[in-house]
């Protein structure tokens, strides 16, 4: 049993859902995600929800340095009313996927010490995720990337890594995107692993890096992207649709909060999907639907897989 909640720890989401009939086709827009269930009353409203996959924040109690319990918290908190054993008693329960974001990484030992008296019953999508590398306008990476991939994988090796870089967004200057060194670098630190890996970019970061980001996600078919907003982030509708013309597939978004603007060619709902087909050179979308001129989505996150 435990080889078989590994191997779907592996599974795309879509393809795990489908095959449990929680989903009526392999569309990413079925899938539903719940962002920072960190608290006992998040994770209860996360676990009791319809949501397929849920997104959770993880520390140890003190914060950085910290030598507490892993506990569920996003900095700059350093306490919470809930630790990753009490949240993965809730959590395991259920029927849903669950992604967990290291923000230290003196956390991650004694949280994958704790993941592995559950694996057993997790047999569903997992991803572990942390910021391994400084990006555009970012400080210095969260984790140390090879202490943080080597404690993950030897741990569960087929386990999902979702892998990003620290970034920053000034609304009143341009803001450079991912440079060819940035995406170079995460190449080779992910070109001796075996498992999928999916890449957390900024949206209003991404229509100049498109030519980057293209190669990254082309050096393996395990390779993907989750597009993501800040909280102030804004961007065009224009710069959507260039992101959509130079991807395969975007199939996943996560946490979508009600519109701020609309518009009568767009939609806007808790979940989206922009299925696209390749023709010629350029990646061509079927169809659209995020609402606004410029957006305001907290916390959004869409997921771009390469064919």
């Amino acid at each position: 049993m435990a080889d078989e909640a590994q191997g779907a720890w592996s599974e795309e989401a879509v393809d795990h859902f489908l095959r449990a009939r929680r989903i009526r086709a392999r569309d990413g827009a079925a899938i539903r995600w719940f962002h920072a269930a960190n608290g006992k009353a998040r994770a209860r409203e996360a676990a009791r929800s319809d949501v397929h996959m849920i997104e959770a924040d993880v520390l140890l109690r003190g914060g950085k340095g910290g030598n507490g319990d892993p506990i569920m918290a996003h900095p700059p908190e350093t306490d919470s009313d809930n630790t990753l054993q009490e949240w993965l008693e809730e959590i395991v329960n259920t029927d849903k996927g669950i992604k967990l974001d290291f923000k230290s990484l003196e956390a991650v030992r004694p949280s994958l010490e704790l993941l592995e008296h559950v694996k057993q019953r997790l047999r569903r999508p997992v991803w572990i995720n942390a910021d391994i590398l400084p990006g555009p306008n970012g400080s210095n990476a969260v984790v140390d990337a090879k202490v943080f991939l080597d404690t993950v994988t030897s741990f569960f090796p087929n386990v999902t890594l979702s892998l990003g870089w620290t970034t920053g967004w000034h609304p009143d200057k341009h803001n450079k995107g991912y440079d060819w060194m940035m995406v170079k670098e995460m190449a080779q630190i992910c070109s001796t692993l075996s498992q999928p890996v999916t890449f957390p970019v900024r949206a209003a970061l991404l229509r100049q890096s498109v030519s980057e980001l293209c190669w990254l996600i082309q050096q393996s078919d395990r390779y993907s992207l989750t597009v993501w907003t800040g909280k102030e982030d804004v961007y065009s509708v224009e710069d959507l649709l260039y992101i959509r013309e130079n991807f395969d597939k975007i199939a996943l978004l996560k946490k979508i909060l009600p519109p701020y603007c609309s518009n009568s060619k767009l939609h806007c709902g808790i979940k989206v999907h922009l299925p696209l087909y390749r023709s010629s050179n350029l990646w061509q979308i079927s169809a659209i639907s995020i609402w606004g001129k410029h957006l305001r989505l907290p916390q959004q996150n869409l997921f771009i897989k390469n064919p």
